[in-house]
Order: C-alpha cells, then sequence, then structure tokens
C-alpha cells in the first residue's frame, strides 16, 4: 500500500508520546500567553495592525511574485534600509520567513570546497541549510570556541562558523565575541541567527552581534526573523553590501520564492519604528525573563537561567510534558512544550517565553499555575 510506513511512524511516536497536533486558538483567546514569541507584545499593538492594513490596502494582499520580478515593493526597501540602520549593518535583505533568510544566507555562503563549523545546539533551519549546502559540514560542541578552533585548524579554504545568538530550547546565548575572535584567527566567517536576540537583547533590543561589538564587521553575517519581537512574519539577512548583493544572485529561496507579503512588511516595519521609540521594551523582556527564573526555581523547578527572554523548565519525560503542558492550558496558561526531535540533548521541557508587556501579577500566576500542574 502506497504510504503504508506512515502509519508505523504513526504508531511509534505514539508509544514514544511524541505526537503532535495543531490546536487553532480563537481571536480572543482568554489564556496566558507564554508560548508564542511574541517578546515584546508588538503582534497585536494598534501601531503594527495599522500598518499591516495600510501596506495591505496600498499593495494588495500578496507581493504577485518573486522578489526580483514583481515581488520588491518600495515599502520592502523601506524595510530593509531602516532594519540595516537598526541594527548597525551595511545591508538587508528582506525574505519571506525566518527559515527561508537562514537557508539563504548558510547555502549561498557555503559553497564547494567550504568547512561550514555548526554548533550542535543550533536551530532546525540552520541545519538545513547546513544539509544542502556544497560545503562540507562539521558540527561541534555546543557554545564552545576552542572547538570550532580545533575544526577550522587543519582547513585550507573558505570557511564559516555557523551559530544561533541565543539557543532556542534552552534560552542560552552564544559567545559571540569569543567565536569572532576564533573566526578570525583563521580567516573565516562568521554567521550568526539572531532570532531571539533582535529586540531584546543589545542597546534598545539592536541585537546580540550589536551588543557584543560585531555590528557592521566585514566578515560577520547576521539572519534574524520578523516574526518574533516585531509580531509580523517574514525574515532577514543583514551584512556588508556586497554579501547581500551575492545573496541576490546565489540564493534560492530568495530567487525562486515569492516575496514577502506588503501586510507583513508594513507590520514589520511599523513595529521596528515603535521599538526605536520605546527602547526599554528590550529591557523589559529581560527583567521578566529573570523573574519568572528567580520565581520557578525557588518554587523548586528545575529551569533554566535565561541570557533573553526565554525560560526553559525541564520535564521529567515526553509523556509528562505534553501532561504538564495540557495542565497548564486547563488553569488558563499556554505554554510551550518541547520534546525530541525538537531538542538536542533529548530532554522534554516546557518552553516560556516573557513578554515586555507581562504584569506582575501575571507573571505570578504564571509561575502558580505552572507549580500547580508539575507532575
Amino acid at each position: 500500500m502506497a504510504f503504508g510506513w506512515i502509519d508505523e511512524q504513526a504508531e511509534l511516536r505514539r508509544r514514544a508520546g511524541l505526537v503532535r497536533v495543531l490546536r487553532p486558538r480563537a481571536a480572543d483567546s482568554p489564556l496566558l500567553d507564554l508560548a508564542s514569541n511574541d517578546y515584546l507584545g508588538l503582534a497585536r499593538h494598534p501601531e503594527v495592525a495599522a500598518g499591516a492594513a495600510d501596506a495591505a490596502r496600498t499593495w494588495g494582499g500578496g507581493a504577485t511574485g518573486s522578489r526580483l520580478v514583481t515581488g520588491t515593493t518600495e515599502l520592502h526597501g523601506e524595510l530593509e534600509r531602516e532594519l540595516a540602520a537598526f541594527c548597525g549593518f551595511e545591508a538587508a535583505l528582506v525574505f519571506s520567513s525566518g527559515y527561508a533568510a537562514n537557508l539563504a544566507a548558510v547555502t549561498a555562503l557555503g559553497p564547494h570546497g567550504c568547512l561550514i563549523v555548526s554548533d550542535a545546539g543550533n536551530h532546525a533551519s540552520l541545519i538545513d541549510g547546513c544539509r544542502l549546502a556544497r560545503g562540507v559540514t562539521q558540527v561541534v560542541g555546543h557554545a564552545h570556541p576552542d572547538a570550532v578552533r580545533k575544526a577550522l585548524g587543519p582547513h585550507r579554504g573558505p570557511a564559516v562558523v555557523v551559530s544561533d545568538t541565543v539557543f532556542s530550547v534552552d534560552g542560552d546565548a552564544a559567545p559571540l565575541a569569543a567565536l569572532a575572535e576564533a573566526c578570525r584567527e583563521h580567516g573565516a566567517g562568521l554567521l550568526v541567527d539572531d532570532a531571539h536576540g533582535l529586540g531584546v537583547l543589545g542597546d534598545g533590543g539592536r541585537g546580540a552581534p550589536h551588543a557584543a561589538g560585531l555590528a557592521g564587521a566585514d566578515d560577520v553575517i547576521v539572519t534574524a526573523t520578523l516574526s518574533k519581537s516585531l509580531g509580523s512574519q517574514g525574515g532577514a539577512v543583514l551584512g556588508p553590501a556586497r554579501v547581500i548583493d551575492h545573496l541576490v544572485n546565489a540564493a534560492r529561496t530568495f530567487i525562486f520564492d515569492t516575496g514577502l507579503a506588503p501586510a507583513a512588511a508594513g507590520a514589520a516595519l511599523a513595529a521596528l519604528r515603535l521599538l526605536r521609540r520605546e527602547p526599554q521594551r528590550a529591557a523589559r523582556a529581560r527583567a521578566v525573563a529573570a523573574e519568572l527564573h528567580a520565581r520557578l526555581t525557588a518554587a523548586g523547578l528545575q529551569a533554566v537561567r535565561p541570557d533573553a527572554a526565554v525560560v526553559s523548565v525541564r520535564a521529567p519525560s515526553p509523556e509528562e510534558a505534553v501532561r504538564w503542558a495540557a495542565g497548564c492550558r486547563a488553569d488558563g496558561l499556554a505554554v510551550g512544550c518541547f520534546r525530541p526531535p525538537s531538542v538536542p540533548d533529548g530532554v522534554s521541557r516546557l518552553r516560556l517565553t516573557a513578554r515586555a508587556d507581562l504584569s506582575g501579577a501575571e507573571i505570578e500566576r504564571a509561575v502558580r499555575v505552572i507549580g500547580g500542574a508539575r507532575p
């Protein structure tokens, strides 16, 4: 029978407690949200929603084509210029998703003969980029600059080191300055995904590379998403103009993909301008994460100290993680539930995302619910 193996896979997932299901949310969900990546609370901000609506009215519902045909509007260029200036880079290129941006950057900057050194804790989009690139990938220990040096040492030829800036599972930050130093010792480029750093880290939320003093460096490339702190959808690559020009000509997920919808570009641009005007939102998101961590550990839970806005709470097993998350939901709290294969170390977790707009009472309530629903 065609696709008969799918039934076997489904049964294996069921036995392992790894079945995933879609849960459509209502527009007026009563749940307290600690599951989304809306770090700054901007996804439903009136200015951001107005930016999306105005762009849709002006440019229509879709980009109508790939960026190199009809899919680039004046709005896309405006967003790219302001995003590059905000983060401290020469140029930026916007994609339809952060996933597409990572695939583009890794494949276009990891050609045949190139060594790609990838952190063991990297996001799936970076891993898939490494798989699709023509270069040879070597995976090294998590957040380990000396392992990067060891990998680069014997290689002769182009090389690029690939890492998240803030890792999405535990919320720990990469040692960016040390990684850049290791790269420069061997003439390698550094490519980092700042999906969880933009809007949270750096001066006024300018990102982890900005905080590490790497913004604008000619050997550093940054990818980012517009779907987390900026409350919209899409992705971007930032770096030297010559690298961005190379992506325009060589990155398949740019050349062959329909451009980012104008509404998403308009929303992201509105959010970026709002963040520039209200830089305190970044510090507030970090403060909420720190308070969540302190209260959870005081309650006896095994929570990982956050470097940005992600707070991870270890669970005994995949099945108990699912039950724990379900118990929280039943008590009015939405939390993330990360299980294999989404976690590189095989340890299941509740994943909480701090939001700048959470009140003290909401933080207290979240900790009370999580503690009460623990397995």
